[in-house]
């Protein structure tokens, strides 16, 4: 369904075009439309003229029956809703009919639709009531007799307004208008996808619908901040893709809607002289949505390493603070980043000697705080001054750190103690003799042998 407006003259004009008379005098100007092979019975000639008229220079539609066609040196103003020639108010469907109608095809080329739209709004404003009648002769109660004319309308106009009736049963008013952020949390210079929708009171998507839009706090991909997007043919919501470029980004949108209730002008002069509707059945619509939008999560990366060595240090506990080295950091989400028991996380290094933080707000200030010593650093450490390392966390970055820890002076001998000589033995041993029987027997009688020896000896020497 493809929409179409008033030309830019008729929009800028609006009401002043329509209160000042024109330099021009011409009566009865036809514009687009067909006309029926006869003229109604009782009505005055020209009335078998379907279509639009041209009245200071834009196309109108009468809602009169069987009066003098608009004189483009009479000014119109605009009255009150559009009512029945007998002056009734119109049932609501038929108002939103008319409304819906008066916007989806008041500025048609096509001369079947144009005849087809002056049809069926003499149709509905122009039914026998009371004094409006088909038996007069008088073109103020005259009323229009549709299925005289639709027999003497060429066919092509009567099947558009099979066509028209149909559209505007399915799609008229009240339309609802909406805008609706994306649910996920929205990060500044990353694109995030908005919904637009144009929604029939049924519930259904309004078809080919133009809907304007303006940003704030956003752009689209190419830097632009206002635009134009059309619903699809079956109605659906609108995806629009858009760059939040700060914390409050915003979308307001704009479509044209059919009125509630149609409004009907009227001569200024003069009573006899047909009242016309232009874009009388259009309102505007307007939705905004808005969200909250943040810059990329950053990350931190540390990396403990011995002074001398240049090797990393595994094991190394590290508490995650602010730049106050006491209070939390925060993550994206605004939480803070704590553990179990609501204190600063703390962390320990890998067998790499590294540790990462990710998912933090940026910017922000970030410490890691030595907790305690690891093994072999003792000497150097301050708990009252631990080792700490800070620096400043970007959107979308990791920071990285190091954090060198000194080791312990190494303690080395380097004298002997001297001791008194002979007071502390050198080395010890112990020893434990066991002699076997037929050994044992074998020294007997050598022991035996040998002081009978001696014995002789000493007698000898006697």
């Amino acid at each position: 369904m493809g929409w179409k407006r008033l030309a830019a003259a008729a929009a800028v004009s609006g009401f002043v075009l329509l209160t000042v008379p024109a330099t021009a005098t011409a009566v009865g100007v036809k514009g687009i439309g067909h006309n029926a092979t006869q003229v109604q019975p009782n009505a005055t000639p020209g009335s078998e003229w379907h279509g639009s008229y041209v009245w200071q220079d834009k196309h109108v539609w009468c809602v009169q029956y069987a009066l003098p066609a608009p004189d483009s040196a009479v000014g119109y103003q605009p009255g009150d809703e559009l009512l029945t020639k007998a002056g009734k108010k119109l049932a609501p469907d038929v108002a939103a009919n008319i409304s819906y109608l008066l916007l989806r095809y008041s500025t048609t080329k096509s001369p079947d639709e144009a005849a087809a739209l002056a049809h069926l709004l003499h149709s509905w404003t122009a039914v026998p009531d009371g004094q409006v009648r088909f038996d007069t002769t008088d073109p103020r109660y005259l009323a229009y007799n549709a299925e005289w004319y639709a027999a003497r309308l060429p066919q092509s106009v009567m099947d558009a307004v099979a066509r028209m009736r149909a559209d505007a049963e399915a799609n008229r008013g009240p339309w609802k208008l909406t805008a609706t952020a994306p649910k996920e949390p929205l990060v500044i210079g990353t694109e995030s996808a908005w919904t637009v929708a144009l929604l029939k009171q049924n519930g259904k998507g309004v078809p080919n619908a133009p809907i304007d839009f303006t940003l704030t706090d956003a752009t689209l991909a190419d830097g632009s901040v206002k635009g134009k997007v059309t619903t699809d043919a079956g109605g659906s919501p609108v995806a629009i893709k858009i760059v939040p470029t700060g914390p409050k980004p915003a979308i307001a949108v704009t479509a044209d809607s059919p009125a509630d209730k149609p409004v009907v002008h009227q001569p200024i002069q003069t009573e006899n002289m047909q009242r016309i509707v232009t874009t009388g059945g259009e309102k505007k619509l307007n939705a905004a949505a808005n969200g909250q939008a943040k810059t990329a999560p950053g990350g931190v990366k540390i990396t403990k390493i011995d002074s001398e060595t240049k090797k990393s240090i595994a094991g190394v506990a590290l508490r995650v603070t602010a730049k106050d080295q006491t209070s939390p950091a925060v993550k994206q989400d605004d939480s803070p980043l704590v553990g179990t028991d609501g204190k600063p996380l703390v962390l320990q290094t890998g067998a790499d000697g590294t540790v990462e933080v990710p998912d933090l707000r940026t910017p922000q200030e970030i410490c890691l705080v030595e907790v305690a010593a690891p093994k072999g650093y003792e000497e150097f450490f301050d708990p009252k001054a631990p080792p700490a390392a800070c620096g400043s966390v970007g959107p979308g970055s990791t920071l990285a750190l190091e954090l060198v820890n000194k080791p312990n002076t190494p303690v080395v001998p380097s004298t002997i103690p001297a001791g008194t000589e002979g007071s502390t033995p050198i080395a010890t041993a112990s020893f434990e003799t066991q002699l076997r029987p037929g050994l044992m027997l074998a020294v007997g009688g050598l022991v035996l042998f040998g002081a009978a020896l001696a014995g002789l000896l000493v007698w000898r020497r006697q």
